[in-house]
């Protein structure tokens, strides 16, 4: 965790884009220290970069969508999630559609594919965005407040007037193993009339059964039931870690959601990002490291750096 990583190997990846219904390809390849997150997006002969940070978010609508250069990436949350929660700071991404691959419509498959290809540390510490003041964010039912933590924690509440989820909450503290057994399998979920009136209107054309929960008016339509009894809040924990990840820094913070969305977490991203006397940017030089080695840590590091044996 101290140190920045990368994936040891290229890996590729092929599945159907959930709106779009087209076959895309993703390759995922290393990138050195101080790279970030880049989505290389080709179309025909046309090629941009388009970084993974708050800045290039252009929509939030139905995904999290990145954008530049009149390219644009969506549903880039689940993938997002993988990496941050896995650790993976510095990756190029190259992508030959419109969309991240819905695969089954939860971040497991992605968790799979990194652990394939294995994880590199890299010479150059990790930054991270410590908040130090709470910092709120309301819009009508929604709620988002960050408040200081030594570790980043996500909890959520949900409420849907229907029998299949009604009040959920769950609390969930990320790491790589925990996001793995918690977190990552939670699929996207939608009810049948919302998807039919999307597929009316030439969207979801890639959706299913096989990549999303879909609720009808007397329960779950997917045969095989839920992975979790509380599957929906969990994936929006999912959602929120991906659309956090934005900031471009690896969030120490408890974050306390109820009914957020794509739109609010952009905008909460936002907010953030515009009120740097709320945060702090935290680097572990050597010396930090040297000092965890004698049992010295400072207030921030918490449970980030190894305990004195």
């Amino acid at each position: 965790m101290i140190f920045q990583s990368t994936i040891a190997t290229p890996v590729i990846v092929s599945g159907i884009g959930l709106h779009s219904g087209r076959r895309i390809t993703m390759n995922l390849r290393p990138a050195e220290a101080g790279t970030g997150i880049l989505f290389h997006r080709s179309e025909g002969e046309r090629q941009v970069t388009i970084e993974a940070v708050s800045a290039n978010v252009i929509d939030t609508r139905l995904a999290t969508v990145l954008g530049k250069g009149g390219l644009s990436v969506s549903t880039v949350e689940h993938l997002l999630a993988a990496l941050n929660a896995l650790g993976i700071d510095n990756l190029h991404i190259d992508i030959d559609g419109p969309e991240v691959p819905v695969l089954d419509g939860s971040a497991a498959p992605f968790v799979d594919l990194l652990h394939s290809a294995g994880v590199r540390q890299l010479e150059r510490s990790r930054k991270f965005l410590a908040i130090r003041k709470p910092i709120t964010l309301i819009e009508g039912e929604k709620r988002v407040t960050l408040i200081p933590s030594r570790f980043f924690r996500v909890s959520f509440d949900i409420a849907f007037d229907h029998p299949s989820i009604t009040q959920q909450h769950y609390s969930f503290k990320c790491t790589a193993q925990s996001f793995r057994k918690e977190i990552a399998a939670a699929r996207t979920f939608g009810f049948l009339h919302e998807v039919e009136y999307l597929k009316a209107n030439g969207l979801a054309r890639g959706g299913s059964l096989d990549n999303a929960i879909v609720i009808g008016e007397d329960g779950i339509l997917n045969p095989e039931g839920l992975r979790y009894a509380d599957e929906f809040v969990r994936h929006k924990i999912l959602d929120s870690i991906g659309d956090f990840s934005l900031l471009g820094y690896p969030l120490l913070g408890h974050l306390k959601a109820y009914k957020a969305g794509h739109d609010i977490n952009h905008k909460m991203v936002e907010k953030i990002l515009a009120h740097p006397d709320h945060w702090k940017l935290v680097d572990f030089s050597e010396e930090t490291v040297r000092q965890a080695g004698r049992g010295i840590f400072p207030a921030f590091a918490g449970e980030l750096l190894p305990t004195k044996a």
